[in-house]
C-alpha cells in the first residue's frame, strides 16, 4: 500500500465522510481506478507508431497497455476492421495511487499557465475526464528522445454518486479546481 492510499484511508476518508455528513466509512467515495487512453490517426500511417506510443505509455502508467483494434470499417477514414488504433490502460489498487499524487503533485505544476481541472469534465456519475495535449508534462518522459507528441486522455473513476461528491473527494485528495465564473 502507497503512502498515499495510507494517508487517504487513515485521515482524508474520515475528514471527506464528516464534510459529506456520511457516518458509514465504506459510504465515503473514493477512486475505484484511472483509465488512460492513447489513439491518433498516425497509428494507421505506420505500425511503428503504436510501437512507441505504447513505450511511452507503459512509462507513464507503470504498467504494459492494452492494444484496441477496429470493430468496424469506416472507409471515409481508411479505417478497416481489425486495424490497431488505440491503447488503454487500467490502473487499480497501488499504482492509482501512485499515479494519482504524481498527476495532482508532479503533473499539475509543471503544465504551463494551469488555472486548475475545469469542473465541467464530470460525467454526472462521479468520474471526470481530463485530455492532455502533449504526453512530455509527465516527468518519465524525456522531451529530448521523443519522435512525435502525443495526447492523452485519462479517466478517473469513483465511487461518488454525484459530481458535488466526487469533486469534494478529489480536492481532499488534492486536485485543484477552477472557480465556476472563470472563462478557460
Amino acid at each position: 500500500m502507497s503512502v498515499f492510499q495510507e494517508e487517504f484511508n487513515k485521515t482524508v476518508k474520515l475528514e471527506l465522510g464528516k464534510t459529506l455528513g456520511i457516518k458509514n466509512p465504506m459510504a465515503v467515495p473514493s477512486l475505484k481506478k484511472i483509465v488512460l487512453n492513447v489513439s491518433t490517426k498516425d497509428f494507421l500511417a505506420d505500425k511503428k507508431n503504436i510501437e512507441l506510443a505504447a513505450d511511452d505509455l507503459a512509462v507513464i502508467g507503470a504498467q504494459k497497455p492494452v492494444v484496441r483494434k477496429a470493430r468496424i470499417s469506416v472507409a471515409t477514414f481508411k479505417l478497416r476492421e481489425g486495424d490497431k488504433i488505440g491503447l488503454t490502460m487500467t490502473l487499480r489498487g497501488k499504482r492509482m495511487y501512485d499515479f494519482y499524487e504524481k498527476l495532482v503533485k508532479i503533473v499539475f505544476p509543471r503544465m504551463k499557465d494551469f488555472n486548475g481541472v475545469d469542473p465541467k469534465g464530470f460525467d454526472g456519475r462521479g468520474n471526470i475526464t481530463l485530455g492532455f495535449s502533449e504526453n512530455i508534462i509527465f516527468p518519465e518522459i524525456d522531451s529530448g528522445k521523443v519522435d512525435k507528441i502525443r495526447s492523452l486522455q485519462l479517466t478517473i473513476v469513483t465511487s461518488a454518486k454525484d459530481n458535488v461528491q466526487a469533486r469534494a473527494l478529489l480536492e481532499a485528495l488534492g486536485m485543484k479546481f477552477k472557480k465556476e465564473n472563470e472563462d478557460n
